[in-house]
């Protein structure tokens, strides 16, 4: 990854706090919002604060990160009183899974029934 790439990266510039959102909880490694474009009635993301183009790019040594993106996915659904229903935790991968920004983020989606397959 190149300097430009983070730096020219929306959600780079969102955990920096150039560019605004909804915060739905954050913590030292990760930072979670709420997506403009809801597809579920809760629609976080939950982003490293560090730029990592995608989860392919993931090893080992970023352990630490991956759980806590899961513990501030965990804190938002229950902020969102989705552990007793459920709630989906999402990563698209690629453009043919639907990734519109070259960050790796996890959506977190509930609120309601949701369909399997997704659609």
């Amino acid at each position: 990854m190149s300097d430009q790439e983070a730096a020219d990266c929306i959600f780079c510039k969102i955990v920096a706090g150039q560019v605004p959102s909804r915060e739905a909880h954050s913590s030292p490694l990760t930072y979670a919002f709420y997506d403009l474009r809801p597809v579920a009635p809760v629609h976080a993301l939950v982003v490293p604060r560090v730029h990592i183009a995608d989860i392919t790019r993931v090893g080992p040594e970023h352990g630490p990160l991956m759980a806590e993106m899961v513990t501030t996915a965990r804190a938002v659904a229950e902020n969102e009183g989705l552990l007793h229903n459920g709630y989906r935790l999402v990563f698209n991968v690629g453009t043919d899974a639907g990734a519109e920004v070259a960050h790796m983020h996890m959506h977190v989606l509930g609120g309601r029934r949701l369909s399997w397959p997704p659609g």
